[in-house]
């Protein structure tokens, strides 16, 4: 009853969140490549990856904290000094399948919960669907760079005010991340929605969708998350994941697309002047 039967637990987290520390991973590397005066850089501590993407960038942070190592204190101190000597503030992703009293050492040193975030996966075997004819959905290259980011950003812009330009440039690096498969979802020949994926061992990761304004409510998002789920089940994933805000739209646009929630994770923020 219970063969293949996959548990949510402190095993399944290590393999997601590494997953999704990969993928930042990445695109800090296609940062310190394209813009090498940015000082991008990321380290390991313990299995912890600390990236550095920029003081402002949502990708300055670690994942993985007390999943790999109990020495949370060293780790802790290792991190501080990696963000704190770029001029950063300090952000740690904690999956609540870390042992209990690294909260209390958080709480200690200063730092205080900020952001919750769903973390979830759905199993690929046996996947299939009924793709929409309307759609044309492909990978792009980095010769195309320019029309995924353009059409990303516009998606993003609704949704939060003058973040166009920001998002515009991270898409840009974002198709050039290695490992990293850019989807686009064309309607009549426009590019309408895109959708950031990755593989990693064996989990795939669907990250960053989004769809311009006049073409939403037609089907793009749900045709784009079903095409990178067979993508992925195609190249011999097992898991996929993607993570959101809870009881957000896209929470429910993935769990009715199978997705199980498999915890929810706190972001944690260093007080200044800690």
């Amino acid at each position: 009853m219970t063969e293949g039967l996959i548990y949510a637990d402190k095993e399944l987290s290590r393999r997601l969140e590494r997953t999704e520390a990969q993928a930042n991973a990445d695109f800090v590397e296609a940062r310190a490549s394209m813009e090498p005066e940015s000082g991008a850089a990321w380290l390991d501590i313990s299995g912890t990856y600390a990236m550095y993407d920029g003081a402002e960038s949502p990708l300055t942070q670690t994942f993985g904290l007390g999943l790999f190592s109990d020495s949370f204190e060293e780790d802790l101190e290792k991190a501080e000094g990696f963000f704190i000597a770029r001029g950063a503030p300090v952000f740690h992703e904690v999956s609540p399948m870390t042992d209990a009293s690294l909260l209390g050492v958080l709480s200690v040193r200063g730092y205080q919960p900020i952001e919750l975030t769903s973390v979830m996966y759905r199993e690929l075997a046996g996947y299939s669907h009924t793709a929409d004819a309307k759609f044309t959905i492909r990978i792009v290259d980095a010769q195309e760079a320019d029309v995924w980011a353009r059409t990303a950003a516009a998606g993003w812009a609704t949704e939060f005010e003058g973040i166009e330009d920001f998002m515009f440039r991270m898409g840009r690096l974002t198709v050039k991340a290695k490992r990293t498969k850019p989807f686009l979802v064309e309607l009549d020949g426009s590019p309408v929605a895109a959708g950031g994926f990755g593989i990693y061992d064996d989990i795939c990761i669907l990250a960053g969708a989004s769809t311009v304004p006049e073409a939403r409510r037609q089907g793009a998002q749900s045709a784009l998350l079903s095409a990178r789920l067979d993508y992925g089940r195609e190249k011999g994933c097992s898991l996929a994941m993607m993570c959101a805000a809870p009881g957000s739209q896209s929470q429910k646009n993935a769990q009715k697309n199978g997705f199980k929630i498999a915890y929810t994770r706190i972001k944690w923020q260093l007080a200044t002047g800690t």
